[in-house]
């Protein structure tokens, strides 16, 4: 059975083949999601989105999303390049273009290279959008209105619908899954972050959606429901 409890494995994890594209179980509970789903404490069995959807995993540092995004779609924190996960689908993720940058520049402190990391990221979001044939699956933290409106941009821009999956943990364990991976972020900054993350699922929850966040639809999960999640799909209606 999967499960986050190990979140935001370290750097230096195993690597793990892409999982298989499996069938969904007879009977299973299957989601289309449109406009806000709030699945916390809920159970479903699969999130299905279009052939042609861009997935946004967003959450604060130590969330669980690269997790996720092992688990579901067998992307390592290895990787140099994005890997191609199941349905054909290709997978990016910010620490890929930290590992390249380290090759070159892992001598220098972090915070002296790291908006190097975040241009290469976004870099990669935005030829990955405009280049694959598949899902496109992107690892984003959310919080930043200027970077959901900037891959909504570009997803439209190449006629594909955004879809966003908020992984939404308490502080306490975001910290915790940031300890798991070896590093942890500032203290101010990492406020910033959930004084960001609580506003937005707040506006989520309000009758108009936020403007800005440009995506057809809004799932909310928590560690239980992506515990408790088989797979994510992509076909073609």
């Amino acid at each position: 059975m999967r499960n986050l409890e190990g979140v935001n494995p370290p750097l230096d994890a195993a690597p793990l083949r892409s999982p298989e594209q499996r069938a969904p179980l007879p009977g299973a509970t299957v989601l289309v999601p449109t406009g806000v789903h709030d699945l916390r404490g809920q159970a479903v069995d699969e999130l299905r989105y279009p052939a042609s959807a861009a997935v946004i995993f967003a959450g604060v540092p130590g969330a669980g999303k690269s997790t996720a995004l092992r688990m579901f779609f067998g992307a390592t924190a290895q990787a140099e390049a994005p890997p191609t996960g199941p349905f054909g689908s290709i997978v990016l993720d910010s620490h890929q273009a930290r590992v390249r940058w380290r090759r070159r520049l892992g001598w220098l402190p972090y915070p002296l290279w790291r908006p190097l990391v975040h241009l290469a990221h976004y870099a990669g979001i935005r030829a990955a959008l405009r280049d694959a044939h598949g899902p496109v699956v992107i690892h984003d933290c959310g919080t930043f209105g200027w970077s959901r409106r900037m891959i909504a941009r570009w997803a439209g821009g190449h006629d594909r619908d955004l879809h966003v999956i908020m992984l939404d943990v308490p502080p306490p364990v975001a910290v915790a899954g940031q300890h798991a991976r070896g590093r942890r972020v500032n203290g101010f900054f990492f406020t910033l972050h959930c004084r960001r993350w609580d506003r937005l699922i707040t506006a989520l929850h309000a009758p108009e959606r936020p403007p800005g966040l440009g995506s057809s639809s809004v799932v909310i999960a928590d560690r239980d429901t992506v515990n408790r999640l088989s797979r994510i799909a992509f076909q073609s209606w």
